[in-house]
């Protein structure tokens, strides 16, 4: 078999490096990406611009009327902008929090492997059903389930590649991270321009594709992966855990509950920001009208030109003595992540009313997100492989994406202010948001280093 032979020629080679099995992982993790954000891209302009426009085709879709009913009742009547911001909320934090329930799925019962299959079929479902408008909030869920299934597991898999203490773990979920980015990178360009040329549901559909060809690659290199992890089943040691250990717990829920606040400012890049780049940038360059969904490409394309020149630049600090601890990048990242938004501030004031303005204000406030997120999110990613208990392992990882689930939630309804205020003024909370939520990360750094230790 074509999966055997590739097992047999790839198991004893090193690429980079590190073992086969992370480029499996990385090209399995491109593809799913690929999909998800091919899909994000186009999520919030899809709804203010066609699926909610019309009361009429709205109502159609199954359980809308409910929601929106539950949405005014707390929150009052809302614009389309409003409502479109609550459900990329929604959606996106609910993404999120079932990573929770699949690292506790895996951990107990089905292991990693079983789990990742399963969620990739669920998101590949949730793909093409976007296909049907009536079932437009059923898609949502099933992605969401099938998110909670692959997202934890997949990132355990490539700790597991590693043996405890192994110096090349930081280095592997930083390669992982960028095949993140990879796909995230050619979904706007491919996703985003069938939906916004030639029909949203073209662009839907090929996310589904992309999400296929990703279970293709995990099943032909599925040999070539860690063995499975499933503690209630597997004859190991799962007593209760110890002092340290439920210390540890402790301190990463604390990282977890800041972590929060980061991605509530960061995941405004496919909501307000993608409705900015719609409305208030001029697309048309030497005479090519670009679709806006393509300033989604920005990040990932400048993951891959800045993170191996930060993995040097840590490196030499490293060598001298001098490289920050984990806790003190991820305030680095967060004060960063705030500061960009005062480009947006300055944009605001300089393109008043209906005027549109030029794609440098975007691009240079994605390259200051973009170092603020490779300072935070692939070193926490790294930080809870290295010092989450073994036996709760996935469910660690969970928790780390369910901090994620409350910041996109948070996402939303911090979005809905967008229509109310002036632009700056929004910004500007954004901006006070995250320098303020770095300088708590600097200021627990010594704390969450005696509860951890020495991986800080």
């Amino acid at each position: 078999m074509l999966r055997d032979a590739l097992t047999n020629r790839l198991r004893e080679k090193n690429f980079l490096g590190h073992p086969a099995g992370l480029f499996v992982l990385f090209f399995t993790e491109m593809w799913e990406r690929f999909s998800f954000y091919g899909m994000r891209a186009l999520l919030v302009l899809y709804m203010t611009q066609y699926l909610l426009t019309d009361p009429t085709r709205a109502a159609e879709v199954f359980g809308y009327s409910a929601l929106e009913a539950q949405i005014t009742a707390i929150f009052g009547v809302q614009t389309v902008q409003q409502m479109s911001s609550h459900i990329y909320g929604l959606y996106t934090g609910l993404v999120y929090f079932t990573p929770f329930f699949g690292g506790l799925l895996a951990d107990r019962l089905w292991g990693q492997y079983r789990t990742v299959y399963l969620g990739g079929l669920l998101m590949a479902i949730g793909h093409f059903l976007m296909a049907s408008e009536q079932c437009f909030l059923l898609a949502l869920a099933f992605l969401i389930f099938g998110n909670g299934a692959f997202k934890p597991n997949i990132s355990t898999q490539v700790g597991n590649l590693y043996p405890e203490g192994d110096p090349r773990r930081d280095s592997a979920f930083t390669i992982f991270y960028m095949g993140i980015n990879l796909g995230a990178f050619l979904s706007p360009l491919v996703c985003g321009t069938l939906g916004q040329k030639w029909g949203w549901h073209w662009g839907f559909g090929a996310a589904g594709v992309g999400m296929l060809l990703g279970l293709v690659i995990y099943w032909l290199g599925s040999g070539l992966l860690p063995r499975d992890t499933r503690h209630s089943l597997e004859s190991v040691d799962s007593g209760p855990l110890t002092r340290q250990e439920w210390s540890a717990v402790a301190a990463l829920a604390v990282l977890c509950a800041l972590n929060i606040m980061f991605w509530a400012i960061y995941e405004q890049q496919g909501n307000t920001l993608q409705i900015w780049a719609d409305t208030k940038i001029n697309w048309n360059i030497a005479g090519f009208d670009m679709p806006s969904t393509w300033f989604q490409s920005f990040n990932p394309a400048m993951i891959f030109m800045l993170a191996p020149v930060l993995n040097i630049f840590w490196a030499w600090q490293n060598k001298s003595g001098r490289e920050p601890s984990s806790v003190t990048k991820m305030g680095i990242g967060c004060i960063l992540c705030g500061s960009a938004y005062i480009l947006m501030i300055l944009a605001s004031m300089m393109m008043p009313g209906d005027e549109r303005g030029s794609v440098l204000w975007l691009l240079a406030t994605v390259l200051v997100f973009t170092i603020g997120e490779l300072y935070l999110s692939p070193i926490g990613l790294s930080l809870v492989t290295k010092v989450a208990p073994k036996s709760i392992l996935s469910m660690m990882m969970g928790m780390w994406f369910l901090s994620s689930f409350f910041g996109n939630y948070a996402t939303g309804l911090i979005g809905t202010l967008y229509d109310k205020m002036p632009k700056e003024n929004f910004f500007g909370i954004l901006t006070v948001m995250g320098v303020a939520t770095g300088i708590v990360f600097m200021i627990i750094r010594r704390p969450i280093q005696r509860a951890i230790g020495k991986h800080v």
